[in-house]
């Protein structure tokens, strides 16, 4: 089960899943509304039968950065609503089902956004922090269930938005590749492997923690 705002790409992804043999069922859903996020958790329900997982990962860059007196304050509470309240909104409807299984575990999204700071993205900043701040309340909260939460914090990932705003241009992706040790930008099946590995039980004694996936990043 997966879900994004962008139904026509979401149901390209379900036909493609399918057509190499795998299930999937996309919901469209908008996880700053709390109507949305019950409906996609019920569905998966309805659908499979139980959560044993959960990745939440939506969200959006604010759009043109701003310094933090001139930050729009429209966008402002767009950037929290969808990074920060989305990812509460998920666990808030996720968590009554996967305490029902055996070993349950969520990885939420952050950034390396949410472990350092950086002029002009105030908002992002602010919600990628919150994230780790609520993964790691939740993980204390649900441990003496067997619930693990924890977070992933990737650096810049080749995905459209960073190539929106990191990659188009060359000289701000050589700035940008350069922040990384290891010399590149990420991929997002990087991501995904460090995301399945914490879901798994390969990870069992693992909670309340924040993987950076950065390349060498934070360690600067």
């Amino acid at each position: 089960m997966f879900s994004g705002r962008r139904a026509e790409l979401g149901d390209e992804l379900e036909r493609a899943v399918r057509k190499n043999g795998h299930q999937a069922t996309f919901v469209r859903a908008d996880i700053g509304e709390s109507r949305d996020v019950q409906r996609l958790v019920d569905r998966t329900i309805d659908t499979y039968g139980r959560l044993d997982c959960a990745f939440n990962n939506a969200g959006i860059d604010g759009g043109v950065f701003h310094m933090t007196a001139e930050y729009p304050e429209e966008q402002w509470d767009e950037v929290l609503r969808v990074n920060l309240k989305g990812i509460w909104l998920c666990m808030k409807f996720e968590i009554p089902h996967l305490l029902k299984q055996k070993n349950p575990s969520i990885v939420n999204m952050s950034s390396v956004a949410g472990l350092v700071g950086a002029p002009g993205g105030s908002a992002y900043f602010a919600s990628k922090h919150g994230v780790i701040g609520v993964t790691k309340a939740a993980a204390i909260e649900y441990a003496p269930q067997g619930l693990r939460v924890n977070a992933v914090a990737p650096a810049v990932i080749r995905t459209p938005m960073a190539q929106r705003l990191f990659l188009d241009d060359p000289e701000t992706a050589r700035h940008v590749t350069a922040l990384h040790p290891l010399g590149r930008i990420g991929e997002a099946e990087e991501v995904a492997a460090a995301v399945l590995w914490l879901c798994s039980d390969a990870a069992s004694f693992v909670t309340g923690q924040t993987l950076a996936i950065d390349g060498g990043f934070v360690a600067r």
